[in-house]
């Protein structure tokens, strides 16, 4: 089991970079945090590279089990089975926390992803592209908001890594432009979510020195 003093997170306060925070706060887990300038370009220095040759964050490293780790749901899924927690517990349907892992990465991070862009990284309004990516936006919200009404948590009745992937980019709605009254589920979720201590505790330590 990872010993929680040999862990550094390198990151920056985006909603992949949270997603480590918020678990290492979940679990409980002593760990030393590197944050990174991207608007600088911190992530593309060369020795970052060395630890992510795709220079982006977030990147953990395990010191005494020798691993270096990039891709956020890669790094969730160590922290659980390492832990025992969040998901990691024998016995629970881990393929079901996967799938909702890969939606996240798969379709919530890259429309939603493309939303910010359009919306506030770029100085050429693009009205095709807007409308595009917050109708599929919003549609995928109503994906979430299927599966929050037939259950509390996204992969069943337990709080998971999956949960904790999808509420850092579900959470974004006002600064991405969308009203989601039309999901209630996914807004109580979301309250629920923004309570718990480990959630608060995440998002202050990525917002330290954003």
């Amino acid at each position: 089991m990872a010993t929680s003093a040999s862990l550094r997170l390198y990151t920056a306060d985006t909603p992949n970079g949270q997603k480590i925070s918020i678990a290492l706060e979940e679990l409980g887990l002593d760990y030393e945090q590197t944050d990174l300038d991207l608007g600088k370009g911190d992530q593309k220095q060369p020795d970052f590279v060395k630890l992510n040759p795709n220079g982006k964050i977030p990147v953990l490293v395990d010191t005494a089990q020798g691993r270096t780790l990039f891709e956020s749901a890669v790094i969730l899924t160590y922290l659980a089975e390492q832990q025992g927690q969040l998901g990691g517990e024998q016995g629970v349907d881990k393929l079901l926390i996967q799938q909702w892992l890969s939606f996240q990465i798969a379709s919530i991070g890259p429309m939603l992803g493309q939303l910010w862009w359009f919306r506030h990284g770029t100085d050429v309004k693009n009205a095709q592209a807007l409308e595009r990516y917050t109708r599929e936006s919003l549609r995928l919200y109503g994906v979430v908001e299927g599966e929050l009404s037939k259950r509390p948590f996204i992969a069943g009745d337990r709080y998971t890594i999956a949960d904790i992937a999808l509420f850092t980019w579900l959470r974004t709605y006002e600064e991405l432009g969308l009203d989601i009254g039309a999901f209630p589920a996914v807004k109580a979720w979301l309250g629920q979510l923004e309570q718990r201590p480990a959630v608060r505790q995440g998002l202050k330590k990525s917002r330290a020195n954003a």
